[in-house]
């Protein structure tokens, strides 16, 4: 499994075992990037070290700050924003060069409700 693809996989199972999705925003708005493909894309990550550690990493983060969003609140508004918007979904962007997988919004909802799931279900 490539680096995408374990952040990708680590972002799904965190998020339903917090219940919680990060954000990194400042008063201009959200952490926002166009990717090589030139689709708009905002970046989330599963955990609050996770953040912290992107930014400050990355220069064009430092800037801003951490914003905790509940699960319910992203699954039920953020995500249809997204969607609506035409934005993918970052996910626990890392590194120097802030890379990850960017998903469809429907994806995302999926992924972690299958998790969800199989968290009840163990």
């Amino acid at each position: 499994m490539g680096q995408s693809a374990s952040q990708a996989h680590a972002f799904y199972k965190e998020v339903a075992k917090n219940k919680t999705v990060w954000a990194l925003c400042d008063a201009g708005g959200y952490a926002c990037a166009t990717n090589s493909s030139g689709q708009k894309t905002m970046g989330f990550w599963s955990s609050l070290s996770r953040v912290k550690k992107t930014k400050a990493n990355f220069e064009a983060y430092s800037s801003l700050e951490p914003d905790e969003i509940s699960w319910e609140n992203y699954r039920t508004k953020w995500l249809p924003g997204l969607k609506k918007d035409g934005y993918l979904v970052g996910l626990n962007w890392s590194g120097a060069n802030v890379v990850g997988y960017d998903c469809e919004p429907d994806w995302v909802l999926k992924a972690v409700e299958l998790q969800l799931q199989a968290q009840s279900n163990a």
